[in-house]
């Protein structure tokens, strides 16, 4: 038996997946989800072999949603956005239905999904549509996070700092660090030019938290935060930060 989970925030297009999942005895759809929020706790309660993911939805977008797992299903997408779609979904999913999509194109889809599970082939890789969705409107703004089972919007305006750590990249705010599967030249290209600068190989820092320079080892400096930490500033980076801050 496959398992699969529906993910939307609309009950219509939740319902026309149904219908025509119906027609694939070997699918069973084990829950309906109506916001990513719902969909990581149906994740990891059924562990599906199969999501059709809505993109757009309220509370955080199915992006987002899929950075927060662990292990991850093969997805078709659903949306209403074709210029998502072109970003590169036919290399890093298994598929992608344009909304309103026919019965046909569903079953196309599945069709795709289906052989490669029989040849048991490797999947998209997904983590690489990640990557490469972060020009989404309202990806910049904000970083999704799961801690201690909670998930948490985090502000970028609201994040001092950004630290490698090993395979991960800890985000650091008022209330603490939090791991993302990320990378740091990730967040160097896409947070915001003007308000974070890679001062290190192993740091970006929010330019607004900045209190002062100071002088540390040969050719370095130190970036002291309003929250005391002090983040170093490599030459490079010092450069890069005297361009942003006008100095």
């Amino acid at each position: 038996m496959i398992k699969a989970v529906i993910i939307d925030d609309e009950p219509l297009a939740r319902s026309i997946v149904l219908e025509f999942v119906a027609n694939y005895p070997q699918i069973t759809v084990v829950q309906e989800c109506n916001d990513g929020f719902e969909g990581v706790k149906a994740i990891y309660n059924h562990r599906p072999d199969l999501l059709f993911l809505d993109i757009q939805m309220p509370k955080i977008n199915g992006f987002e949603m899929l950075e927060l797992l662990e292990k991850m299903p093969a997805v078709i997408f659903t949306t209403a956005f074709d210029e998502y779609a072109l970003k590169a979904f036919d290399t890093h999913a298994v598929d992608y239905l344009l909304k309103p999509f026919s019965k046909e194109r569903f079953d196309k889809a599945m069709q795709k999904y289906l052989l490669r599970e029989n040849k048991k082939t490797a999947q998209p890789n997904v983590h690489q549509l990640l990557e490469a969705s972060a020009e989404i409107p309202g990806q910049s703004d904000r970083i999704v996070v799961k801690t201690a089972g909670k998930i948490r919007i985090i502000p970028t305006t609201n994040v001092h700092y950004l630290e490698a750590a090993d395979d991960y990249v800890k985000v650091v705010n008022p209330d603490g660090g939090f791991l993302k599967k990320k990378t740091m030249a990730f967040y160097e290209n896409n947070l915001p030019a003007k308000q974070f600068v890679r001062v290190h190989r192993s740091y970006i820092v929010n330019v607004h938290e900045i209190t002062r320079l100071e002088p540390y080892e040969k050719d370095s400096h130190l970036a002291i935060l309003k929250s005391g930490a002090k983040i170093p500033v490599s030459q490079a980076g010092y450069i890069k930060l005297k361009q942003v801050l006008g100095i």
